[in-house]
């Protein structure tokens, strides 16, 4: 088994390798690239978020990487590397803040139909958003002083989360690549198009630009995505600007067949999502995982009618669209399924960290020579940037201990004194935050440096403040203590490839800090003021927005102290069929000798997300292990990334254009003159 799981992720492990030497990425063109997304970037990927569900990331990071080497060319200057590397995460980091839902979705469930027929309403506390009676809704603005303590709150996690998130995230890259030696073989994927960029530039005589292919093949992605884009989100954006009707050839976000199929194929939710992007996802994603979610697929559209037929699945109703069967799917069965499976995949990534550590230490003892040698933690590579240890450390007790204190003195504030509930809670975040976090990071950085896969045990967050006996809902919007700093290891390793000092991200994301909220609230504003939000002009957010809703109040529901949507939906049988099919499947996955991906996708297959992108991603995954990858071998696997960052560039760039058409439409029409 172990030769055929990593001949696949060899071929990942295999694409680059760590330079030898690090240079300096922070310059003034990392700040003068923050202000560009800022201010043009920042309300596209707001807009697109509510318009398609996509967002811009990509795109904004590609599209500022490549202005500003232009404008360095005119300037006789030239972006290295770690200069191009900086530039991406920045823009990367701004996007990724603006593509949350953020106030915008706050306003909405304070004032969505679940959170009404649940009785939600009356209980959300005032640090996460104003009391429905407030005139800011009818207003449609952030800039009320009843949203002040929302915008502080949001101040506080985002200044804690991401100091916590980069310091802590470095520590275990740390242990896992520097001590452990891991081989992390999914981080070169993300680190592609940065070396498409830098290859451009360097290649400065006849010879080495024949060789620069990266940024040939970032230009036919580039191409690829300015085409699907002008008539896929484009198209709908601009008629929408200027007649007020949106005209879709390709429904976004997705063809829905469910009503219609639904009288042979019960209680399954068929239809197809038309986003050329995903047939590239599952080119660029491992082909095992890509065959494992459609295997996953089919066993639904097998399994539902059958459960249907059996009563299982009893809120289901011909005639019902995606939307409606996925939410009653979930009541009736699927959340306590997913539960269940959920735990059986973090056993199996915890027994894959054990039985790495054990053969490891058999290994060490059985080689007195010394032949499997590990690394300690002052062996780092000379001029990475590196810090000591007791900052680490100092940094993980205060985050946590300010989590923990502002948590509990918002309960104070919201309860109007100390309860016996509260006390509960602290006990609780006591241990989320102490016991829990560290483990579940832990065995998340080794699995990544392993097989590039995150485990995350199902439900603690939940299950710990069920348990704790608090009666409300205010405890579910607190800045708890719990993270998975596991994942922030992939990153390092990305930076490492790059030859990126680690000093130049700490720097760039002082500097962004400020400019990410202040960018984010003003347009978040801007566009709430612009029309209600969910809206037709908004297909996407008032398609999904809904359901996300509705799943949310699940959680919210257990803890008011009565008979709610969470007693219905978990159910402890389905729960434990979902753990014992989970260990049994990789189980027998292991005993089969079938790669490791195929049995992960196998489980994403199943998850009861939606569908309609897995079909178009698995064909994908066909085109280019059938036929790119016999006629290019591994350097199919050097090529795609490129293609995909190329794509993103591309499609958001005319989307972005889009965008700005529509802001500037509107604020014409608003004028009183």
């Amino acid at each position: 088994m172990e030769h055929r799981i990593d001949k696949e992720l060899e071929e990942f492990r295999r694409i680059m390798e760590v330079p030898s030497t690090f240079e300096e990425g922070f310059r003034w063109s990392a700040l003068f690239g923050a202000i560009f997304v800022a201010l043009l970037m920042v309300p596209g990927a707001i807009y697109m978020g509510l318009l398609a569900g996509t967002g811009i990331g990509s795109a904004a990071q590609w599209v500022t990487v490549i202005l500003f080497i232009e404008v360095a060319r005119r300037a006789h200057r030239y972006l290295n590397r770690s200069e191009i590397f900086v530039l991406f995460f920045m823009a990367g980091s701004m996007m990724g803040a603006a593509s949350t839902g953020g106030l915008l979705w706050q306003q909405f469930f304070v004032q969505s139909d679940a959170a009404a027929a649940n009785g939600i309403v009356d209980q959300i506390p005032r640090w996460w958003a104003p009391p429905i009676e407030s005139d800011s809704y009818a207003k449609r603005t952030f800039f009320h002083i009843d949203w002040l303590p929302v915008i502080l709150m949001m101040l506080f996690g985002s200044f804690v989360g991401q100091l916590s998130n980069m310091v802590l995230g470095y520590g275990l890259f740390r242990v896992a690549s520097d001590m452990e030696k891991l081989p992390f073989p999914m981080a070169p994927i993300g680190a592609q198009g940065i070396m498409a960029m830098a290859e451009d530039i360097e290649a400065k005589d006849k010879k080495s630009a024949e060789e620069s292919w990266r940024w040939r093949v970032f230009a036919i992605g580039g191409a690829l995505g300015l085409a699907f884009g002008s008539i896929y989100l484009f198209l709908p954006v601009i008629s929408g600007a200027l007649t007020g009707t949106a005209i879709q050839i390709f429904p976004i976000p997705f063809s829905d067949f469910t009503g219609k199929t639904g009288q042979y194929l019960h209680a399954v939710a068929t239809g197809l999502s038309w986003d050329f992007g995903n047939i590239i996802t599952g080119m660029v994603m491992p082909f095992y995982g890509m065959v494992g979610s459609f295997i996953g697929l089919i066993i639904t559209f097998v399994a539902n009618p059958i459960l249907y037929n059996h009563g299982i699945l009893s809120n289901w109703k011909v005639g019902d669209d995606t939307i409606s069967t996925i939410f009653k799917n979930n009541i009736d069965f699927y959340f306590s399924l997913h539960i269940g499976i959920a735990v059986a995949i973090a056993l199996a990534g915890i027994y894959q960290v054990i039985n790495s550590m054990v053969k490891s230490s058999r290994a060490k003892r059985s080689n007195a020579a010394g032949q499997v040698r590990k690394g300690s933690w002052k062996d780092v590579p000379k001029g990475r940037g590196d810090i000591s240890a007791w900052a680490i450390i100092l940094c993980y007790f205060l985050v946590t201990a300010s989590y923990i204190c502002v948590s509990i003195g918002l309960l104070i504030w919201h309860h109007g004194g100390w309860t016996q509930d509260i006390r509960n809670v602290l006990i609780v975040l006591l241990i989320l935050g102490f016991i829990y976090t560290p483990i579940i990071s832990y065995v998340t950085a080794r699995l990544e440096g392993m097989v590039g896969q995150v485990v995350e045990v199902p439900m603690i967050r939940e299950a710990a403040l069920i348990l704790s006996g608090y009666h409300g809902v205010a405890v579910w919007f607190l800045p708890l203590p719990i993270a998975n700093y596991g994942t922030m290891t992939v990153f390092y390793r990305q930076c490492e490839l790059t030859g990126t000092k680690f000093t130049s991200i700490w720097k760039t994301k002082i500097i962004l800090f400020p400019l990410i909220l202040l960018s984010t609230i003003f347009f978040m504003n801007f566009i709430w003021g612009l029309d209600r939000i969910p809206s037709v002009a908004y297909p996407f957010a008032q398609k999904m927005w809904e359901l996300n809703a509705a799943n949310a109040c699940i959680m919210y529901s257990s803890t008011m102290g009565e008979y709610s949507m969470f007693e219905q939906a978990f159910n402890i049988t389905y729960l434990g069929a979902g753990a014992f099919f989970g260990v049994l499947l990789f189980s027998a996955m292991r005993l089969l000798g079938a790669p490791i991906m195929l049995t992960y996708g196998v489980v994403r297959g199943l998850g009861q997300s939606l569908p309609h992108s897995i079909l178009p991603q698995f064909i994908g995954a066909l085109i280019g292990h059938f036929y790119f990858k016999k006629r290019l071998k591994l350097k199919w696997r050097q090529y795609i990334p490129v293609v995909a960052a190329g794509f993103s560039c591309g499609m958001g760039l005319i989307t972005t254009v889009g965008v700005g058409v529509t802001f500037l439409s509107k604020a014409v029409i608003k004028l009183p003159f």
